[in-house]
């Protein structure tokens, strides 16, 4: 039964008997795991402090062929979503964990999303404003996916959309401009938004709080990227509504 090391970031544990805990983690590596941390819950530990969601670990598990769960021998802290700047910012390491733990699959390596949860940690230590780093979380999340639709031109005809703003055509999951969409309606994304989803596809998260973000253009991408992850995985995340919740007005 071969022992593995690697960079890991938590995204969810729940408790197995009386004193152990199952982890659900993402490695750099090796993709998605799930394991059996023995004696998780007792207050001497070795994993104390390590299995919080969004934490990045180095971790160790021992790994038998055929077996869906791995063995976790020890969990080394590298960096904790505790660490946020804002407390605020605490409110959104579940719906980061989420997301991430719903579009990654089990033992299918995928090191853009493994980036993207520590840059999530890094931009929350940083200051970054939450709101903000959730519309930054979810333009790149769902670019990984492949889903998250162009906004160089207009699908139908071509044309530029940041000046006349965005149409989501949910049908086709594709932006349109107002003359193809053939409505009086105000876009779903304004020209600003449409700006701020381009320049922050080119920006680090740690330089997010040097980037503005109305309430009018936060609620605006926050609709149109909630349409997207329902329409790609076939519901609502539990952690979207809070989130939602959190966020309202």
């Amino acid at each position: 039964m071969p022992l593995y090391t690697a960079e890991a970031i938590v995204l969810r544990t729940y408790k197995l008997g009386e004193a152990d805990r199952i982890v659900v983690f993402l490695t750099r590596d090796r993709g998605k795991k799930r394991g059996v941390a023995k004696g998780a819950r007792r207050a001497r530990s070795p994993f104390v402090g390590a299995l919080e969601p969004m934490t990045r670990a180095r971790v160790a598990y021992f790994e038998k062929e055929q077996r869906e769960l791995v063995s976790l021998n020890y969990a080394e802290l590298l960096r904790s979503p505790l660490s946020a700047a804002s407390p605020d910012g605490l409110s959104y390491v579940g719906y980061f964990a989420d997301l991430i733990d719903q579009c990654a699959p089990d033992a299918d390596p995928d090191e853009r999303l493994f980036r993207l949860g520590s840059a999530v940690v890094e931009g929350l230590g940083a200051g970054a404003p939450p709101a903000l780093l959730a519309r930054y979380f979810e333009v790149w999340l769902l670019r990984f996916q492949g889903v998250y639709p162009s906004l160089s031109s207009c699908h139908s005809c071509g044309g530029a959309l940041e000046q006349g703003g965005a149409y989501l055509s949910s049908p086709h999951r594709v932006f349109l401009c107002g003359r193809c969409q053939r409505v009086a309606d105000a876009p779903d994304l304004s020209p600003a938004a449409v700006a701020f989803v381009k320049r922050v596809a080119a920006l680090p998260p740690e330089q997010l709080a040097d980037v503005s973000l109305s309430a009018d253009v936060a609620r605006e991408l926050e609709w149109v990227h909630r349409a997207l992850i329902v329409a790609h995985l076939e519901r609502e995340p539990r952690s979207s509504r809070v989130l939602r919740e959190l966020e309202a007005p």
